[in-house]
């Protein structure tokens, strides 16, 4: 089959397209502004790239279109579609599919899916039940909105029958405003967290509940549904019907509880120690990411031990509190890491996460400067910005990229007082953080963006520091 799809560039196509690629399927796309990393992996795969989304690519014949939710029914100001070749595709008549809907049918059918979701986490959460799973022998395949490092590919078929898929709750495509995660049929599913995100596509947080509702009625009742005992939105997601066997984890009452820091802490079911996690990651939040992984294997057999052993061994996924470098000033260090943190309480458990980290070490006196820009269309739109403050209350300094914004963020983030500054720009941010930073500083980069190469550009104006 030849596959033509639309958006190839994003995180989730782009591990379509590999998938595809690896089952034998002709594969081709178009993006616009194909960009790496993406799309140096895609043509190392073979497959063919196409900048933009011109009609001319009808003369392609592709057996189907697939096409991702980047793509709509907008025009631009003079009238024109943004996307010709969507235009055309409808008015030909040609076959086209979304990107959940192809990958359902071709990829996951027979399969144990075991999908992970929640407003955050699923990336790691996903690698973490991945990891175990390939560590028990089981050989899965997966598809992960990020690149485990465990693996360092974000997708793969596998060789066994369980396949692991990071299930997000946005839209499927212009033409189903389903979430993704209704196409892949679980006979696992995890319900990591649930808050309200994505304002451009949800009204409220009940819009989102009754979607994650609608996943629970595709799992049978031979599946596992895995739920965070401490969210009251996962307790009325449930309360509107489940039937199939329940595992939760986090709560004092919850099957799989933990004890002790997040970086060494016993496993316990129902009050039982099972299992010990050993492990360089630090933070509750992935303290709990790890008990909805273990609770995940469980049900393909995998025992608790299994996975705790497992997991010592995880390595995370890029962009996780990824270090970037370290550059030596007289008096100490300053240390650049990058995440993936967006929503205000990602923000904040990063932080937190980070600040336990320095505390573990002997190292309270350290600075954290948080630097982030607010670019998901959630964030975009001022939904949340009220809550910035106090997303940003663990950071000593917090610098703020503004570009793009149509709320005023220095308004935000005014109750932070001196310890918040806004920039336009990069280059004006950078000056901001090189004016602040002192021999010890973490700086703590966030966003789901390439947030224009601030982190090497960090890196470079403090190695110019330390040399004059």
């Amino acid at each position: 089959m030849h596959i033509h799809i639309l958006g190839i560039c994003g995180t989730f196509m782009g591990g379509l397209a590999a998938l595809a690629r690896e089952a034998g399927h002709q594969v081709t796309g178009c993006d616009a502004g194909v960009y790496p990393p993406m799309s140096d992996q895609l043509r190392a795969l073979g497959i063919d790239l196409i900048e933009g989304f011109g009609a001319e690519q009808m003369a392609l014949q592709p057996d189907v279109f697939v096409v991702g939710n980047v793509v709509s029914r907008a025009r631009l100001s003079d009238g024109s579609p943004k996307f010709p070749l969507m235009e055309a595709i409808l008015d030909s008549g040609a076959r086209y599919t979304s990107g959940p809907q192809w990958l359902a049918e071709h990829i996951l059918q027979g399969r144990h899916v075991l999908a992970v979701a929640g407003t955050h986490g699923k990336t790691t959460t996903t690698s973490m039940l991945a990891w175990i799973l390939e560590h028990a022998g089981l050989q899965p395949g997966f598809l992960v909105g990020g690149v485990p490092l465990n693996f360092g590919v974000s997708a793969r078929l596998g060789q066994g029958s369980a396949f692991v898929i990071e299930a997000d709750e946005y839209d499927t495509a212009f033409f189903d405003k389903r979430s993704k995660f209704v196409h892949y049929r679980p006979r696992t599913a995890v319900l990591n967290n649930l808050e309200f995100d994505h304002a451009d596509i949800f009204d409220d947080l009940a819009a989102i509940e009754r979607q994650f509702h609608h996943l629970l009625r595709t799992v049978p009742a031979s599946g596992r549904v895995v739920v965070n005992g401490l969210e009251e939105s996962l307790a009325r997601v449930i309360n509107q019907g489940c039937w199939s066997e329940q595992r939760s984890f986090g709560a004092l009452v919850s099957d799989f509880t933990a004890e002790g820091d997040a970086s060494d802490f016993a496993v316990l079911f129902q009050g039982r120690e099972v299992a010990r996690v050993q492990w360089g990651l630090s933070g509750q939040h992935n303290q709990l990411n790890a008990l909805a992984a273990i609770a995940a294997a469980e049900h393909l057999g995998v025992t608790p031990a299994q996975a705790a052993a497992a997991l010592s061994e995880f390595q995370n996924v890029k962009r996780r509190m990824e270090l970037r470098g370290t550059v030596a000033l007289p008096g100490g260090e300053v240390t650049v890491y990058d995440d993936f943190a967006h929503h205000p309480t990602a923000i904040r458990t990063t932080v937190d996460g980070l600040r336990r980290q320095l505390d573990r070490a002997g190292k309270q006196n350290q600075r954290i400067l948080a630097i982030f820009e607010p670019r998901s269309n959630t964030m975009k739109l001022g939904t949340m910005k009220a809550q910035l403050p106090w997303s940003l209350g663990g950071a000593d300094l917090a610098f703020c990229h503004s570009g793009g914004l149509g709320w005023d963020a220095e308004t935000a983030l005014a109750p932070m007082g001196e310890r918040a500054q806004v920039a336009g720009d990069i280059d004006h941010l950078i000056q901001q953080v090189m004016a602040a930073v002192q021999p010890g500083d973490q700086l703590l980069c966030m966003s789901n963006g390439g947030f224009g190469g601030i982190h090497g550009k960090l890196l470079d104006a403090l190695a110019q520091k330390a040399r004059t």
